[in-house]
């Protein structure tokens, strides 16, 4: 009886009550982390574990000190950057080395090296080769964010129907034309991944570098902080990056994803 009163409610309906439903655990999961946080903090020196009180006291005096948004917005546009320099460089190296075995087997060991390396070092790099710049937060963020973005795409050309390539030869297509028309739709899931993937790699490894090779940045500000041992700043820059992460998340990449992908949801029965 419960199962066919459900299948009659309205698929809007059905979508609303799900998306209050995420929304009403996210939320309490948020406040249980929220009391643990202020019940561990009881019994703790501040300087170790500041209280959530605390921490938003912090907070809001990191605001009122007026380079709180100038520091936030740098360290996105660094970001940001970088990570489009790695999207549209890793998107057509992956086209390339994936519609031309011969190349691929040949770059295969580059890209694996490059796989390897830490972003630790590509800051200590990014240092010597650019100095204090943001030049030196751009590079270290593509360094990371290219090969993700590179892998991902050379993966989703191995799944492009080989019939689909015959077919486009059989017509003398030009290569430019099978790339944009045979590939790109293919690789276009496989892409995204990894560009999200990337995206919260560049946003990680952007402090390392901010806080090597910056004067100013999330990233400069955490490190200064933490020399000065003030751990309820450290904490009140910690929570505004995550946060960030999250809306950018939940407000840009998770409804532009359903909106590419929106013919691969399933069917309702």
């Amino acid at each position: 009886m419960a199962s066919v009163i459900e299948r009659n409610v309205p698929a809007p309906r059905k979508r609303d009550h799900r998306r209050a439903t995420r929304v009403a655990q996210r939320l309490a999961l948020l406040l249980m982390v929220i009391a643990i946080w202020g019940m561990a903090s009881l019994g703790t020196e501040p300087f170790v574990l500041p209280s959530p009180l605390r921490v938003w006291h912090a907070f809001v005096a990191l605001i009122a000190n007026g380079m709180f948004f100038a520091d936030l917005s740098i360290t996105l546009y660094r970001v940001v950057v970088g990570f489009v320099l790695a999207a549209i460089v890793g998107t057509v190296l992956g086209m390339v080395l994936g519609s031309n075995k011969t190349l691929a087997d040949f770059f295969e060991p580059v890209l694996a090296v490059m796989n390897t390396v830490s972003s630790a070092i590509w800051a200590i790099f990014a240092i010597i080769w650019f100095g204090i710049s943001n030049a030196t937060t751009i590079f270290v963020v593509f360094m990371t964010a290219m090969p993700l973005v590179l892998t991902n795409v050379w993966q989703g050309t191995q799944t492009v129907n080989s019939e689909y390539i015959d077919l486009a030869k059989t017509f003398r297509m030009s290569r430019a034309k099978v790339l944009r028309m045979i590939y790109m739709p293919s690789i276009l899931p496989y892409f995204f991944s990894g560009a999200r993937l990337a995206f919260g790699f560049g946003w990680r490894v952007s402090l390392i570098a901010e806080t090597l090779g910056s004067s100013n940045g999330i990233g400069y500000r955490l490190r200064q902080a933490a020399d000065l041992v003030q751990t309820d700043q450290v904490f009140a820059w910690t929570v505004t990056l995550v946060s960030m992460m999250v809306v950018l998340e939940l407000l840009i990449l998770k409804p532009l994803e359903n909106h590419l992908f929106r013919w691969k949801r399933p069917v309702q029965s």
